[in-house]
């Protein structure tokens, strides 16, 4: 027998050690997991099942606050423009477009649709690293569910699914693309497919080439919300929506998008990285983008993170205008009064809010992102509704001397305390020298102070009550909160159309 001695190689030590830097070998240069495969095989994975109730909840809520926005941008200048434009255009179909009942492709509807609910920038709001409004995109699965006589509870699992990738895009980016001077639209094409290739039931395979397919024609620079707005501002989110259901069709019928779009060669990751902000290059954690992917009724879904807009505003202008708000009624001050506004806010709400062209606007699209000019409607008029974005009020130039008082500075003490809060504070100067302060930290429809069933109904019906008419919003509500026991969504567009 040879003695073993401890220069003397454990053979079956040395093996496990060769097996494993096998396997760290194979790692490194086998192909990197996608994240569109990761996302994808969630979304084929999920079933009604596997929501929560309060999710599932949210999703009504949020389809409810939707659809009421949609009947107020119905009558928007813009919408009725797109409408002339589709029905000029011809074409048959199966799926309706809201309020003109008008029978169109569900892509087309998908578009008009989404565009009606995003009118009047009075619907859903989140804000991390970048903006988001997910209601832009669910008029995609909408269409869909209707063309493919789906039921409400399809509707609702691809509802949340579009919540979820789209919110977590939103949250991955360090600092956002806003930062960097892109649209969020920009990502809502990566999100807007996986909803609707979810509600056709698309394969993994198909799913990976929709986004691709999507996301390959929709980046979207942020010049549609800087300086003066234009008719695209409230258009390019649901445009990224429309290429969602035009994607996940093409996929369906076997056409091919690259699969790398999200994080491989020339990607969206990698595009970013030769973006410099402030010194250094962009970054997005793509660990966290999949990360704890719900899967279970036990899970928290992304859609109970989203807030609602008690105003028709630009979502950074809520804080400052219930601030403002709330010191008139409190000193009961008038207008004439006044001397100075000071408004101190986080440096990206000064930016996009508070620029030059913000001082004069002249379209709603430029006014309902004017700090300036919410804040002089809401002094001289007590509130601010869709009736101060009507075109005369926007041009009645007996509030430029009150817009001109409006102060807009950054504070970098809110700057830290965002996105966990939407600071700001509102100083009120009146001609005999007295000041007044009020600071908000969560402005009203935040999930922290969320709008009830009660409060949407309110907003729905002035909304939608001259459009369909009260029983009618009081019918559509029903239908709305109960959609889940829908088979088919026959009886929606019916009930969203004028009579």
């Amino acid at each position: 027998m040879i003695a073993r001695s401890e220069d003397t190689p454990d053979i079956a030590r040395s093996g496990a050690d060769c097996g494993g830097l096998l396997q760290r070998i194979m790692a490194e240069h086998s192909p990197k997991r996608l994240l569109s495969h990761i996302i994808a095989e969630w979304a084929c994975a999920l079933k009604y099942d596997d929501l929560s109730p309060a999710a599932i909840e949210a999703a009504k809520l949020f389809w409810f606050d939707s659809i009421g926005c949609a009947l107020g941008g119905s009558q928007q200048d813009d919408a009725r423009i797109l409408l002339k434009h589709y029905r000029a255009m011809g074409g048959n179909g199966n799926a309706t477009a809201f309020v003109s009942g008008v029978k169109t492709n569900p892509v087309d509807a998908a578009f008009l649709n989404g565009h009606m609910i995003r009118a009047m920038d009075y619907n859903d709001i989140y804000w991390k690293a970048d903006p988001c409004h997910p209601s832009d995109l669910i008029a995609a699965p909408l269409a869909l569910c209707e063309s493919e006589g789906l039921s409400g509870k399809d509707l609702i699992l691809s509802t949340i699914i579009a919540y979820e990738i789209e919110m977590r895009l939103c949250e991955i980016g360090r600092p956002g693309v806003r930062e960097y001077g892109w649209h969020h639209a920009t990502l809502s094409a990566f999100a807007s497919p996986v909803a609707a290739g979810r509600a056709l039931s698309l394969t993994p395979e198909q799913i990976v080439s929709a986004i691709g397919i999507s996301a390959s024609r929709t980046f979207c620079p942020g010049a549609v919300t800087a300086g003066k707005l234009t008719n695209m501002k409230n258009t390019v989110d649901p445009w990224a929506g429309r290429m969602g259901a035009e994607s996940a069709l093409l996929a369906r019928d076997g056409f091919s998008g690259p699969e790398h779009i999200i994080d491989g060669k020339e990607g969206l990751f990698a595009v970013f990285k030769h973006v410099q902000y402030k010194g250094q290059p962009a970054t997005f954690d793509g660990k966290a983008l999949v990360a704890d992917l719900p899967n279970s009724p036990k899970s928290h879904y992304r859609i109970l993170d989203c807030g609602m807009k008690s105003f028709p505003i630009e979502a950074l202008s809520h804080a400052p205008l219930t601030a403002m708000m709330k010191t008139v009624k409190e000193h009961k001050i008038q207008a004439n009064d006044v001397k100075e506004i000071k408004v101190e806010v986080i440096a990206r709400a000064a930016d996009i809010l508070g620029d030059p062209h913000k001082y004069r606007p002249d379209s709603k699209e430029t006014a309902d992102h004017s700090l300036p000019y919410c804040m002089a409607a809401g002094l001289v008029d007590g509130m601010v509704t869709p009736l101060q974005f009507k075109e005369e009020r926007v041009l009645d130039k007996a509030l430029i001397p009150i817009m001109d008082k409006v102060k807009v500075v950054a504070n970098e003490e809110f700057e830290a305390l965002f996105p966990k809060f939407q600071p700001s504070r509102v100083t009120i100067t009146t001609n005999d020298g007295k000041s007044h302060s009020t600071r908000v930290d969560v402005p009203k429809g935040d999930p922290r102070d969320p709008m009830t069933e009660d409060e949407i109904a309110v907003k729905f019906t002035a909304l939608g009550g001259d459009v369909i008419g009260k029983d009618q919003c009081q019918k559509l509500q029903k239908f709305i909160m109960s959609i889940d026991t829908a088979d088919k969504l026959d009886g929606l567009f019916e009930l969203t159309t004028a009579r």
